[in-house]
């Protein structure tokens, strides 16, 4: 049984478009579509395909390894592929039936045709062809080794090996689309035209019953419990602190036990104050470090309660500087962010953290998203509450620190910049995530003439944003306090990938490049989203000073926001060399 859309087709060579083709066709042209038929391919969608796959060459943020470009070239190649059929669809269906002329001049069509297959041939010999100098443009400008033709050529092996895995997967879910279709006509006796209709409804229904009932739910319970093993451990050489000053502690009200492996990492972390000493060559204090783990209480509000004990219990409101810091989904915070505080201030310092998580920060973004923002803004809310009670002139520095997801996590808790500047002293934002409400807003109001890379907002008095030192050390006219900084590099894909990439091109992409994205970079629909969402998950990859790797400017971020009292460039670049001579072993 046929139906007008060839639900009900039987061939098994024919894939969907071919099938719906109701263009008359001489013999030549026949034998042509016969050629493609052989393995399953429609010319459309192979055009557009081609296309895909040759902008996928192209470079984005990260460079790639050959394998890694084999998998992003193939997904786009087959989703190319499935676009272009898509498309060709109505225009067989509906459009040309209606051009007598295009039916009847059939050389026309085969010199279009041709001409069209040759450009995208010509476009993939191309992009094949300066692929691997592309990669090289991206690795000078971060300092690493370059790659050769050669084996860059390989990724095509990868690439053609998903495409044909992907495309029998779909003609699978055809086929089954088909026998579905029949049996709605045949047994159930519903009219053709009407199981063309519901046989793609019901079986999508089901795919996404399935998908999020069986699929996502199993499969983030099975996160869960796999990362749940992991947030049980603790990290090789961790020891549990006895310092009072510390969370985990024999004094602390929040166990050893509930920090989760992270928080654990955290409090056993840093400099005492005898190294501290040594470091500054004055007597220091020793840092405070209060965590709750997401195992300490039942819900966020009593995790921020005994947040407020731990800072009670160490009098970490008499310190000079009193930094919250927002969380990373596993519940991570940057050492280097914590280690440069607790320098510039010789342990006059306290820090308190929570975490909402301990899923990797790709997977809480998904699925802890709420969570992640609920932490940040319930946490900074009741340490200022408690903090604005204390009289002012014995309150200490109030700063919000927050590094990718736990950026989103610290900003959460204020609706705009001037709620933020009225309620704490200082904050410094690291890769904020593309989705980031608040820093979104500053970068879509800037400066008229501003580039979105490095933005400047309201002519940098309050908030300002760099990706070096340069940058940070070079803008124009007054900062007044408090003051807002935030980090973003032009290779980091954190704070670039976002939908609007799909269809639009974005404004970073339209102006000249930063100083680590190289200028042969390119917007194309849907194909640049998925680049730079691959990037994401090399983000780190490249070396400090690129991509999401910010432990090189973060010490400078600290002395440029909260500076003690006296302190100088030289100090900072002090603290900056310690700072690698104590994390040089770190991967």
């Amino acid at each position: 049984m046929r139906s007008e859309t060839g639900w009900l087709d039987d061939k098994p060579t024919k894939i969907i478009l071919d099938s719906v083709t109701t263009v008359s066709a001489p013999e030549q042209d026949k034998q042509t579509r016969r050629l493609l038929s052989v393995f399953g391919l429609d010319f459309v969608g192979l055009v557009v395909a081609l296309f895909f796959f040759a902008w996928s060459l192209s470079p984005s943020l990260i460079p790639r390894e050959w394998y890694y470009q084999g998998l992003i070239s193939g997904v786009t190649g087959i989703a190319g592929y499935g676009i272009g059929v898509l498309l060709a669809f109505p225009a067989r269906r509906w459009i040309a039936p209606r051009f007598t002329w295009w039916q009847q001049r059939h050389a026309v069509r085969r010199v279009v045709e041709g001409v069209v297959a040759l450009a995208a041939v010509g476009t993939l010999a191309g992009s094949l062809l300066f692929a691997a100098d592309w990669q090289n443009e991206i690795r000078a400008l971060m300092g690493i080794e370059t790659t050769t033709g050669f084996a860059y050529l390989r990724t095509g092996l990868v690439s053609v090996a998903i495409f044909v895995a992907v495309l029998y997967v779909a003609r699978g879910v055809r086929w089954t689309g088909r026998r579905f279709a029949e049996f709605l006509a045949s047994r159930l006796r519903v009219p053709v035209a009407a199981a063309h209709v519901l046989a793609p409804v019901i079986l999508t229904v089901a795919a996404v019953v399935f998908v999020d009932q069986v699929l996502l739910a199993s499969s983030s319970t099975a996160a869960r419990i796999v990362f749940a093993d992991d947030n049980n451990s603790t990290d090789p050489g961790v020891e549990q602190p006895q310092v009072p000053e510390r969370s985990g502690s024999p004094a602390s009200e929040s166990s050893w036990e509930s920090l989760g492996r992270q928080g654990r990492t955290f409090v056993a972390g840093g400099m005492d104050a005898e190294q501290l000493t040594e470091l500054n060559d004055a007597p220091a204090l020793e840092p405070i470090r209060v965590y709750a783990g997401l195992e300490a209480d039942d819900t966020t509000g009593q995790q921020v309660q005994l947040i407020l004990d731990e800072l009670d219990r160490t009098k970490a409101w008499e310190r000079e500087i009193l930094v919250v810091s927002g969380t990373t989904g596993t519940g991570w915070v940057n050492p280097i962010a914590a280690d440069s505080i607790e320098m510039i201030y010789n342990g006059n310092s306290a820090i308190a953290a929570i975490q909402y998580s301990f899923l990797p920060s790709w997977i809480s973004f998904l699925v802890d998203g709420s969570a992640a923002k609920a932490a940040g803004d319930a946490l900074i809310n009741g340490v200022h509450e408690r903090w604005s009670r204390l009289p002012e002139d014995q309150r200490p520095k109030l700063v919000v620190y927050g590094e990718s997801l736990g950026s989103q996590s610290a900003e959460a808790a204020f609706g705009d910049i001037a709620d933020m500047r009225t309620k704490i002293d200082a904050a410094l934002f690291v890769g904020p995530p593309n989705s980031n409400q608040l820093w979104r807003s500053i970068v879509d109001h800037r400066d008229a003439g501003s580039p979105e890379v490095l933005p400047v907002y309201e002519d940098g008095i309050a908030v300002r944003f760099a990706s070096d030192l340069k940058t940070l050390e070079d803008e124009p006219g007054p900062w007044n306090d408090p003051r807002v900084l935030y980090l973003q590099h032009a290779s980091d894909p954190v704070v670039w990938w976002g939908p609007d990439l799909l269809f639009e091109r974005p404004d970073w992409l339209a102006e000249p490049p930063g100083s680590d994205r190289t200028p042969s970079m390119r917007w194309y629909p849907i194909v640049t989203f998925a680049q730079v969402a691959a990037d994401i998950m090399v983000g780190t990859s490249p070396p400090v000073g690129h991509g999401h790797n910010y432990e090189d400017l973060i010490p400078y971020g600290w002395a440029a926001v909260a500076p003690r009292d006296g302190w100088t460039l030289a100090d900072t670049e002090r603290i900056a060399d310690a700072l690698d001579r104590m994390h040089a072993g770190d991967e």
